[in-house]
């Protein structure tokens, strides 16, 4: 199915329109420095890719490569996606319509803060925004999988905001 740059256009501002009074927005400017610190960082990102994607490097005749940034970040006790995050998923969606025999995982993850049973239920509801979305860009339901890891898989083992705030995430990994 190929979409029209007119229906894509009219997908993306309805995803804003839902979504637009739930997150935060960003400056322009923290924007643009945000895209040159991602574009820096993109060669490491390349290399340093998890050792559980099983997704080859993209081949020459790929026109565009898998997105360098995986992780979806959240606010505090929140499963709302911010515009940064909405941007990297929007990245995703478009690699994996360019490349229909991919299928993800998303991975949600929470803080330590909070009872197992309460990080595994908000784990889930942010790898399930992060599904929508990309069901909403026109990613086939049946290709992303969804599963939540509550506390149970942090990326930092601190005790602390910087920790905390690289924990509360949603993974998309590749398989």
């Amino acid at each position: 199915m190929k979409t029209t740059g007119l229906a894509r256009l009219g997908m993306v501002i309805a995803i804003a329109a839902i979504f637009g009074g739930c997150s935060t927005q960003a400056t322009q400017e923290a924007a643009g420095t945000t895209d040159a610190q991602a574009a820096a960082r993109a060669p490491q990102a390349a290399q340093a890719q998890p050792a559980r994607s099983t997704i080859s490097v993209a081949s020459a005749s790929d026109t565009k490569a898998i997105p360098a940034k995986r992780s979806v970040y959240y606010e505090y006790d929140k499963a709302e996606i911010t515009a940064e995050g909405k941007k990297l998923i929007e990245s995703h969606a478009d690699y994996l319509r360019a490349h229909p025999g991919l299928k993800v995982v998303v991975e949600g993850n929470a803080d330590e803060r909070g009872c197992a049973e309460y990080n595994v239920a908000l784990g889930q509801r942010r790898a399930d925004g992060v599904s929508k979305i990309m069901t909403l860009l026109g990613v086939r339901e049946e290709r992303i999988e969804t599963v939540s890891f509550g506390k149970e898989k942090p990326k930092a083992g601190g005790h602390n905001e910087t920790s905390w705030s690289e924990n509360r995430r949603s993974d998309i990994v590749y398989r």
